[in-house]
Protein backbone atom coordinates (compact mmCIF):
# COMPACT_ATOMS: atom_id res chain seq x y z
CA UNK A 1 0.00 0.00 0.00
CA UNK A 2 3.28 2.18 0.92
CA UNK A 3 4.75 1.81 -2.47
CA UNK A 4 0.93 2.61 -4.43
CA UNK A 5 0.83 5.98 -2.24
CA UNK A 6 4.57 6.85 -2.83
CA UNK A 7 4.01 5.80 -6.61
CA UNK A 8 1.10 8.35 -6.68
CA UNK A 9 2.53 11.04 -5.39
CA UNK A 10 5.39 10.47 -7.44
CA UNK A 11 3.22 10.25 -10.92
CA UNK A 12 1.27 13.74 -9.08
CA UNK A 13 4.39 15.45 -9.04
CA UNK A 14 5.58 14.72 -12.85
CA UNK A 15 2.33 15.69 -14.25
CA UNK A 16 2.83 19.23 -12.47
CA UNK A 17 5.67 19.41 -13.45
CA UNK A 18 4.79 18.87 -17.26
CA UNK A 19 2.29 21.44 -16.90
CA UNK A 20 4.01 24.50 -14.65
CA UNK A 21 6.45 26.83 -16.73
CA UNK A 22 10.14 26.82 -15.61
CA UNK A 23 10.86 29.73 -13.67
CA UNK A 24 11.52 33.17 -15.13
CA UNK A 25 14.88 34.75 -16.12
CA UNK A 26 15.30 38.32 -16.19
CA UNK A 27 17.92 39.66 -18.51
CA UNK A 28 19.31 43.18 -17.04
CA UNK A 29 20.92 44.83 -20.45
CA UNK A 30 23.63 47.00 -19.23
CA UNK A 31 23.33 50.87 -19.34
CA UNK A 32 24.26 52.88 -22.12
CA UNK A 33 24.83 56.68 -22.96
CA UNK A 34 21.19 56.34 -25.02
CA UNK A 35 19.31 54.62 -22.31
CA UNK A 36 20.61 58.14 -20.01
CA UNK A 37 19.34 60.86 -22.69
CA UNK A 38 15.86 62.58 -22.46
CA UNK A 39 13.26 62.23 -25.13
CA UNK A 40 14.30 64.35 -28.14
CA UNK A 41 12.27 67.02 -28.99
CA UNK A 42 12.39 66.51 -32.61
CA UNK A 43 10.57 63.46 -32.53
CA UNK A 44 6.83 63.91 -32.65
CA UNK A 45 4.51 62.49 -29.80
CA UNK A 46 3.28 60.46 -32.36
CA UNK A 47 2.84 60.13 -36.33
CA UNK A 48 0.77 58.28 -38.79
CA UNK A 49 2.02 56.22 -41.72
CA UNK A 50 -0.47 55.18 -44.66
CA UNK A 51 -0.40 52.11 -46.71
CA UNK A 52 -1.78 49.55 -47.74
CA UNK A 53 -1.85 46.22 -48.27
CA UNK A 54 0.15 44.22 -51.56
CA UNK A 55 -0.87 40.92 -50.35
CA UNK A 56 -2.42 38.85 -48.18
CA UNK A 57 -0.61 35.53 -47.19
CA UNK A 58 -1.46 32.73 -44.99
CA UNK A 59 1.45 30.61 -43.42
CA UNK A 60 0.87 27.00 -42.07
CA UNK A 61 3.75 25.54 -40.11
CA UNK A 62 3.52 21.81 -39.39
CA UNK A 63 3.32 19.58 -36.27
CA UNK A 64 7.12 19.76 -34.39
CA UNK A 65 8.24 23.11 -36.26
CA UNK A 66 9.67 25.64 -34.56
CA UNK A 67 7.41 28.90 -34.88
CA UNK A 68 9.32 31.74 -34.94
CA UNK A 69 11.79 29.75 -37.36
CA UNK A 70 9.15 28.84 -39.90
CA UNK A 71 7.96 32.73 -39.81
CA UNK A 72 11.62 33.54 -40.89
CA UNK A 73 11.71 31.10 -43.48
CA UNK A 74 9.01 32.44 -44.56
CA UNK A 75 9.47 36.09 -44.54
CA UNK A 76 12.80 35.72 -46.66
CA UNK A 77 11.03 33.07 -49.04
CA UNK A 78 8.14 35.57 -49.89
CA UNK A 79 10.75 38.58 -49.70
CA UNK A 80 8.56 40.37 -47.19
CA UNK A 81 9.96 43.59 -45.82
CA UNK A 82 6.92 45.20 -44.19
CA UNK A 83 3.86 43.87 -43.48
CA UNK A 84 0.98 43.51 -39.90
CA UNK A 85 0.90 40.01 -38.62
CA UNK A 86 -3.16 39.63 -38.39
CA UNK A 87 -3.84 37.07 -36.46
CA UNK A 88 -2.28 33.56 -35.47
CA UNK A 89 -4.49 30.35 -34.22
CA UNK A 90 -3.31 26.85 -33.73
CA UNK A 91 -1.41 24.84 -30.70
CA UNK A 92 1.68 24.41 -29.40
CA UNK A 93 3.80 21.98 -27.98
CA UNK A 94 5.67 24.55 -25.51
CA UNK A 95 6.62 27.97 -25.50
CA UNK A 96 8.67 30.41 -25.03
CA UNK A 97 8.29 34.10 -24.76
CA UNK A 98 9.67 37.46 -23.15
CA UNK A 99 8.13 40.05 -21.34
CA UNK A 100 9.46 43.52 -20.24
CA UNK A 101 10.45 43.58 -16.63
CA UNK A 102 10.91 47.27 -15.47
CA UNK A 103 9.46 50.80 -16.15
CA UNK A 104 12.68 52.75 -17.09
CA UNK A 105 15.94 52.36 -19.60
CA UNK A 106 17.52 49.55 -19.90
CA UNK A 107 14.22 47.90 -20.13
CA UNK A 108 15.10 44.40 -18.76
CA UNK A 109 13.28 41.43 -20.26
CA UNK A 110 11.93 38.31 -18.40
CA UNK A 111 12.40 35.67 -20.36
CA UNK A 112 9.79 32.27 -19.63
CA UNK A 113 9.72 28.80 -21.20
CA UNK A 114 7.83 25.73 -20.49
CA UNK A 115 9.15 23.55 -23.12
CA UNK A 116 7.19 20.59 -22.38
CA UNK A 117 3.78 22.63 -21.83
CA UNK A 118 1.04 22.51 -24.92
CA UNK A 119 -1.06 25.30 -25.47
CA UNK A 120 -4.07 26.43 -27.32
CA UNK A 121 -2.49 28.92 -29.63
CA UNK A 122 -5.19 31.39 -29.36
CA UNK A 123 -3.70 35.15 -31.12
CA UNK A 124 -0.66 36.98 -32.89
CA UNK A 125 -0.36 40.55 -33.73
CA UNK A 126 2.54 42.43 -34.57
CA UNK A 127 4.90 43.30 -37.48
CA UNK A 128 7.14 42.52 -40.22
CA UNK A 129 9.77 45.83 -39.90
CA UNK A 130 12.48 45.44 -42.69
CA UNK A 131 12.32 41.68 -42.63
CA UNK A 132 12.36 41.50 -39.11
CA UNK A 133 9.81 39.71 -37.24
CA UNK A 134 7.93 41.33 -34.23
CA UNK A 135 5.50 38.71 -32.85
CA UNK A 136 3.17 39.30 -29.35
CA UNK A 137 1.08 35.85 -28.58
CA UNK A 138 -1.76 34.91 -26.41
CA UNK A 139 -1.51 31.22 -25.62
CA UNK A 140 -4.54 28.96 -23.23
CA UNK A 141 -2.77 26.68 -21.34
CA UNK A 142 -6.01 24.33 -21.05
CA UNK A 143 -5.86 23.88 -17.15
CA UNK A 144 -8.62 24.38 -14.99
CA UNK A 145 -8.18 27.23 -13.87
CA UNK A 146 -8.04 29.21 -17.63
CA UNK A 147 -4.59 30.14 -17.22
CA UNK A 148 -3.22 32.39 -20.22
CA UNK A 149 0.11 33.51 -20.92
CA UNK A 150 1.09 36.36 -23.29
CA UNK A 151 4.30 38.04 -24.69
CA UNK A 152 6.97 38.49 -27.33
CA UNK A 153 7.45 35.43 -29.54
CA UNK A 154 10.55 33.92 -28.92
CA UNK A 155 12.51 30.56 -31.15
CA UNK A 156 11.09 27.55 -28.94
CA UNK A 157 7.82 27.70 -29.54
CA UNK A 158 7.06 24.20 -30.76
CA UNK A 159 3.96 23.65 -32.86
CA UNK A 160 1.49 20.80 -32.02
CA UNK A 161 -1.16 20.54 -34.34
CA UNK A 162 -0.69 23.42 -36.46
CA UNK A 163 -0.05 27.11 -36.40
CA UNK A 164 -1.79 29.42 -38.94
CA UNK A 165 -0.47 33.44 -39.34
CA UNK A 166 -1.98 35.61 -41.63
CA UNK A 167 0.20 38.38 -42.97
CA UNK A 168 -0.86 41.55 -44.65
CA UNK A 169 1.93 42.63 -46.48
CA UNK A 170 2.45 46.41 -46.84
CA UNK A 171 3.16 48.54 -49.87
CA UNK A 172 5.01 51.18 -47.69
CA UNK A 173 8.30 51.31 -45.56
CA UNK A 174 7.54 51.26 -41.80
CA UNK A 175 10.51 53.20 -40.87
CA UNK A 176 11.37 53.31 -37.42
CA UNK A 177 7.84 52.67 -36.11
CA UNK A 178 9.31 49.32 -33.24
CA UNK A 179 12.39 51.56 -32.73
CA UNK A 180 12.72 51.97 -29.09
CA UNK A 181 15.75 55.06 -29.56
CA UNK A 182 13.74 57.03 -31.68
CA UNK A 183 12.03 58.80 -28.61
Amino acid sequence: MRFVAKLSAILALSLLALTVPAAAQIVRHPATKEDARPNDPKVPDSYVLSGKFDRILVLRAKNKTDLLTEMEKQVKAQNIKNAVILSGIGSVRGYRLHNVAGRDYPVPDMFFSAPNTPADFIAMNGYVNNGVIHAHVVLALGDSKGTTVSGHLEKGTEVLTFAVVTLGVLNTDLGRVDDATYR
